[in-house]
């Protein structure tokens, strides 16, 4: 029996929709209504697959929205609305629905998102169906990089990766390195208030939740471009636990996924500006590389040079 793969489900789904259907693969979906651009985004989180263990109920259901959250910032575009759909087991405790019920809204203050609707359902476990809503002129495309352009990260890599290492494989880590790791796991950040400033300053740009890797060869495909890396965006903590723990750093760095990082590029009469933004909004911005004519992603490393593959993640495969 032939296994599995999601890009190929999707295509069968697209196709028989006809071809009045028009998919463009992009990080939310545009609707035209009448002068207005509808932007919205489905994401699912199933408990099985999607919740490390030791992770707390309300920190389940906020990052639920984190993941949408996440897409709308790499777009440039404010998310308005929310609406919420549930499958839950019978054996849920009245508690533990309050404390999911609390995650919802804690998301919803911090990511100032109005939660309109929605459903419930019993299940045999936890499943959360986040639909945001939102408004927008235009949104920063996947496909818009261009020789030249200088290729950036919202933050660092490696960290996610490494804490499910921790937390699955009793990976060893400073306390302090621990810490932070886990805290990426359960308590992923976005950036969306950066991704609003900087949304007319870039050519393209994604959201990373699927890998870096991933991303960066996605954007490449569809810009029709050749992507040169030359810096791994990550620090000295996950470079220390790489070596410690005998563990490849590049497959930390680019295979890891869920860190909800912007991966975009940037004209580089526009990187000042992007650099001052990134200032004034406590970014730790990393100029990763630069793009060029061609095709495929390329690690630049002092004299060598290798093809960094497509690993991140992908359902029913990783």
């Amino acid at each position: 029996m032939k296994k599995l793969d999601e890009l190929e489900i999707i295509k069968i789904f697209q196709n028989s929709f006809g071809s009045k259907s028009k998919f463009v693969p992009e990080d939310v979906e545009t609707v035209q209504l009448g002068n207005t651009t509808i932007v919205t985004k489905s994401d699912m989180l199933v408990e099985s697959t999607d919740v490390p263990l030791g992770m707390k109920i309300n920190e389940i259901s906020r990052k639920s929205l984190v993941s949408c959250v996440s897409d709308f910032a790499s777009k440039g575009v404010k998310p308005e609305y929310a609406i919420i759909s549930l499958s839950i087991p019978r054996k849920f405790s009245i508690a533990k629905i309050k404390k999911l019920a609390i995650g919802f809204r804690q998301a919803t203050n911090e990511f100032g998102v109005k939660i309109v609707g929605g459903d419930v359902n019993e299940g045999k476990e936890l499943v959360i169906n986040v639909s945001l809503i939102g408004k927008a002129k235009k949104i920063v495309p996947r496909h818009g990089a261009k020789a030249g352009d200088i290729i950036i990260t919202s933050g660092p890599f490696g960290h996610t990766l490494a804490g499910l290492h921790v937390i699955l494989n009793k990976a060893s880590a400073p306390k302090a390195a621990k810490k932070l790791f886990k805290k990426k796991v359960f308590r992923p950040t976005t950036r969306l208030r950066f991704g609003l400033a900087i949304r007319k300053y870039l050519s393209s740009s994604m959201d990373s939740s699927d890998g870096l890797s991933s991303t960066i060869h996605d954007i490449s495909k569809q810009s029709k471009k050749k992507f040169i890396i030359t810096k791994l965006p990550t620090d000295s903590a996950v470079v220390e636990f790489s070596r410690k723990n005998r563990i490849s750093l590049l497959d930390l760095v680019f295979n890891g996924g869920e860190e909800y990082e912007i991966v975009a590029t940037v004209p580089p009469k526009n990187i000042l500006e992007v650099r001052r933004l990134a200032k004034i909004n406590k970014i730790r911005l990393f100029e990763i590389g630069y793009v060029t004519k061609g095709i495929g992603v390329i690690l630049l490393q002092k004299t060598k040079t290798m093809n960094i593959e497509n690993k991140g993640w992908l359902h029913f495969q990783s």
